[in-house]
C-alpha cells in the first residue's frame, strides 16, 4: 500500500488516499469525460478513504444527465480533480493526472462505456 497525494494546478484543492501501487487507469467515453480526456483511477474510493482539503470555496461540482455522478473541479484553475461515481454513488475516482509522481499519460488504461448509460 502507498499513500498518494494530489492537487489541482493552483493547489486550492488537495487530496490524498492510500491504495495498492497504481499501474493502470480508466478512461470513460461519456460525453463529458471524452472532452476532459482524463485518465481516472481504475478503483473507487469510499468517502472515508479520500481526504480532501479545499482553500475557500474553490471546489465546484458539475452534474448532468441523471444527476448522480458529481464531477468536481477547481473553480480557480479549472482542473477536474475527482468525481463521485454513477454506479457507486458517494464513492470517488480520482484524476490520475493530478496525482503527484504518476505520469498518467504512460499508464495502460481500460475504456469504460459511459456513453451507453
Amino acid at each position: 500500500m502507498k499513500t498518494y497525494q494530489g492537487s489541482c494546478h493552483c493547489g486550492s484543492i488537495r487530496f490524498s488516499f492510500t491504495s495498492p501501487l497504481i499501474d493502470q487507469g480508466l478512461r470513460c467515453n461519456c460525453s463529458l469525460c471524452k472532452r476532459k480526456g482524463a485518465i481516472m483511477s481504475s478503483f473507487t474510493l469510499a468517502p472515508e478513504e479520500l481526504t480532501i482539503e479545499v482553500t475557500g470555496d474553490a471546489l465546484s461540482t458539475y452534474s448532468f444527465g441523471k444527476d448522480i455522478a458529481e464531477h468536481n473541479f477547481c473553480n480557480q484553475c479549472g482542473i477536474y480533480t475527482f468525481h463521485s461515481t454513477l454506479r457507486k454513488p458517494g464513492h470517488y475516482r480520482v484524476n490520475l493526472g493530478c496525482v503527484d509522481d504518476i505520469n498518467s499519460a504512460q499508464l495502460p488504461f481500460e475504456v469504460f462505456d459511459g456513453a451507453s448509460l
